[in-house]
């Protein structure tokens, strides 16, 4: 009885250690946002040009999306920051011209529902370059996409289209965060940007931040999410995504 005794205090003792260990050792960031832009801008993947507003009255998408950071010391290994965001648009417009959209044509006068889906992760690899009252941090920044444009004449089901996006982008990664003087407050700017050939991505935004002493935090800005593509997956892009984002989070 003695001897189980002693192994069960040995084990609380260990199992302490290491919860201690393991908050001393990595840094964990959990938060959930909120992101209202405006959509603008054109594509095609064939001869016409198809504006999203004038052409499919697309409408504005509001994307929530989850956040994991995870942070540690070990010089050589990247940080991980992980966010999913989830862009899904869609409208229905009676088209006033004729367009091409993929080798398919859809006429002045059809009823078209359609679908812009630019949903994608963010797996973003960084190093902490400073980390006092400034913050900095450089990295990569992957983009995989994986959405659908979608165009569909409701009067004739069979004249449909539609475009699979599977891509993924690097984009380098800067973040900064400036500790104002009275306690808690924060502004800071993560830019993320490419631009390769014909193609450019750019994913900024700008924020103010307050974070409590029990790791609670509220930040809040504009970001801009801008994307000129040339040929990827049959598709040519000049898109803008910019509006208020809002995050909470929780720093372990």
């Amino acid at each position: 009885m003695k001897s189980a005794r002693n192994i069960l205090i040995l084990s609380v003792l260990i199992n302490s250690f290491a919860a201690s260990a393991w908050a001393d050792f990595v840094g964990l960031n959990i938060g959930a946002s909120q992101w209202t832009p405006d959509l603008t801008g054109s594509f095609n993947s064939g001869t016409t040009s198809i504006d999203l507003a004038g052409d499919l009255g697309l409408g504005e998408p509001s994307s929530s999306s989850f956040q994991l950071i995870l942070e540690h010391p070990i010089p050589l290994l990247p940080n991980i920051k992980y966010q999913r965001f989830e862009l899904d648009s869609s409208g229905s417009r009676i088209l006033n011209r004729n367009i091409d959209f993929s080798g398919t044509n859809f006429l002045s006068g059809a009823q078209i529902t359609s679908t812009f889906d630019l949903s994608h992760d963010n797996i973003v690899l960084y190093y902490e370059i400073l980390d006092n009252w400034v913050s900095l941090d450089f990295g990569l920044d992957l983009k995989r996409f994986d959405g659908e444009v979608e165009l569909i004449d409701t009067a004739s089901p069979a004249t449909n289209s539609r475009v699979i996006i599977d891509e993924t982008i690097p984009l380098l990664y800067l973040s900064a965060r400036f500790d104002l003087p009275f306690s808690g407050f924060y502004i800071g700017a993560d830019i993320n940007s490419i631009s390769i050939g014909d193609s450019s991505v750019e994913d900024s935004t700008i924020l103010l931040g307050y974070k409590s002493a029990s790791g609670l935090g509220l930040e809040g800005g504009i970001k801009k999410f801008s994307l000129e593509l040339n040929d990827a997956n049959n598709l040519n892009t000049n898109l803008e995504y910019e509006g208020i984002y809002l995050n909470g989070y929780i720093q372990f």
